[in-house]
């Protein structure tokens, strides 16, 4: 998820601890809607024989979770690359794949891997290797321990970088196919596993992974590709999200030396009475990009190519708001009123129909303890700009430029660090229709959302050449994704709420769904 995936604001789900994963009952077969066909899949000995070694596996899947978490890839700060890549390879060596290997890029390796089964179909997955940056100060536990502790009314959770974003769930996944080796039920579906250590820094690279020809080539033959992700809040609900914005990640650069005002080294502060300040220029530029509100974006053309949301979206999003609480959200996000104070509706479809420009960060000049007083000869500013169809990354970096050079800020360094376009899945995919259907197998009425209105590099499969239906997928819980204290539920203290076994076992069932 990246780039925001909102993992702190509840979505919905079910879940059952490991202690209750074992059914005392088998039925040799079920059957169940997958769209407008019935299709039956077997629920006996197999499946029960897969599930029950899960749960007999619950705490060496704990182990291999807390010893991912201790290796962490962080492309940002060039943290552990070979390492990273080369360890999920080996995670997907252990789980079954039998053909695996490290993809080189120009940044970050991938690694792209299959799983022949001998079944009719196939089944993509893509993973993340990497994780956001941390501050171990900022941690009630050591961020890199994964420790587990009790939650209150949650659970038992692992506290660690990468938890929730996204090694919990997709170590569940992997727990899913270490159980059906360790019961000798061979998978009702072929995968292929494209896994990428860019992701928290917006993919610059990620085609070279997915467009090396036998990769591209074994993609072809999917019927689409899941991403791992806890899908559940607290109180049990499951979102399914028929798409996702795009993203862009920009750096704004002012200094006195582009500008050609200005110091070109910083300089006391008492001289602001003569000389320019970078830092002020870098400020207005900002203000320049947003309208007097402070959050509609203001730049030039940034709306001519916004597709309104289609007459099907508009009836989804309807259906679904009732269904979503205003009070927990606010809760969740930490915050009690909504831009310009509108309704919880309009907001909601803003949050789904419009792109935005942030402000993640700003620095310039001196930010230690106390004060220094300097007039600082460069700042910087870090922006994210979430895109809705049918907004490119590339054609927006170019609006922003030339926006700035039209209001006079043309010295301005604009720098792409990564980036990509919205994705969008047809509500009425095989794919979509499986993993509705396992949610409600599961007992569980998941909420059909139109958009995310976090981002992932989707549209890597969902565009062209490759067209695939794409989705998010998975029970389980976690928070605090790019926070200190991120964490995933291990043993959940909700029957609703999905524990790791939980999570592993939504996993078994959307295979033998889609087999």
């Amino acid at each position: 998820m990246k780039p925001n995936r909102l993992d702190d604001v509840p979505a919905a789900g079910i879940t059952v601890t490991r202690r209750d994963f074992v059914q005392t009952a088998a039925m040799s077969t079920a059957a169940f809607a997958l769209g407008d066909r019935p299709t039956a899949f077997r629920l006996g000995d197999d499946r029960d024989a897969v599930i029950a070694q899960i749960t007999a596996q619950h705490d060496t899947t704990v182990k291999m979770l807390q010893d991912w978490i201790a290796l962490p890839s962080i492309a940002a700060e060039n943290r552990n690359y070979p390492q990273g890549p080369e360890y999920m390879a080996k995670l997907a060596r252990d789980a079954g794949f039998d053909h695996v290997e490290v993809v080189p890029t120009a940044g970050k390796s991938g690694v792209f891997a299959t799983l022949d089964a001998g079944a009719k179909t196939w089944l993509a997955i893509y993973m993340m290797y990497d994780v956001k940056q941390y501050d171990p100060a900022e941690w009630s536990s050591p961020p890199l321990e994964a420790r587990i502790v009790d939650k209150p009314g949650v659970g038992k959770i692992m506290v660690g970088r990468g938890t929730t974003n996204s090694k919990g769930p997709e170590m569940a996944c992997l727990a899913a196919l270490h159980a059906f080796k360790a019961a000798g039920v061979k998978l009702p579906v072929n995968l292929v596993l494209v896994a990428e250590g860019e992701e928290e820094i917006a993919s610059p690279n990620f085609r070279q992974v997915v467009f090396k020809p036998e990769v591209e080539a074994a993609l072809r033959k999917c019927i689409g590709i899941i991403i791992p992700l806890g899908n559940q809040g607290l109180d049990g609900a499951v979102e399914v999200d028929l798409g996702a914005k795009g993203a862009l990640e920009l750096e704004l650069v002012s200094s006195g030396e582009k500008w050609g005002r200005g110091p070109k080294l910083d300089i006391h502060s008492s001289f602001a009475a003569q000389v320019d300040s970078p830092a002020w220029h870098l400020v207005q530029a900002l203000n320049t990009l947003v309208k007097a509100d402070g959050h509609t974006p203001a730049v030039d053309g940034f709306f001519d190519k916004v597709r309104p949301l289609s007459a099907q979206q508009k009836k989804i999003l309807e259906e679904a708001i009732p269904r979503k609480n205003e009070a927990q959200t606010k809760k969740a996000l930490g915050v009690e009123h909504w831009i310009g104070d509108e309704p919880w509706h309009d907001s909601l479809v803003r949050l789904v129909s419009q792109p935005t420009i942030n402000i993640e960060g700003l620095v310039g000049g001196y930010t230690g303890p106390g004060g220094k007083t300097i007039l600082p000869h460069k700042a910087l500013a870090k922006i994210d700009i979430r895109l809705v169809p049918d907004m490119t990354a590339k054609e927006t970096v170019e609006l922003v430029k030339l926006h700035l050079q039209k209001k006079g800020f043309g010295d301005i360094e604009v720098n792409m660090s990564g980036g990509y376009d919205p994705t969008e899945t047809p509500a009425d995919s095989k794919l979509v229709q499986a993993m509705v259907a396992t949610y409600r197998k599961s007992g569980i009425d998941p909420l059909v959302w139109p958009r995310l209105a976090g981002s992932w590099p989707g549209s890597t499969f969902t565009g062209a050449p490759l067209k695939l239906p794409a989705g998010i997928f998975g029970l389980g819980h976690g928070a605090g994704a790019h926070a200190p204290d991120e964490y995933w539920l291990v043993e959940s203290a909700n029957p609703k709420v999905a524990g790791m076994d939980g999570s592993a076992r939504s996993f078994v069932d959307l295979f033998f769904a889609l087999g």
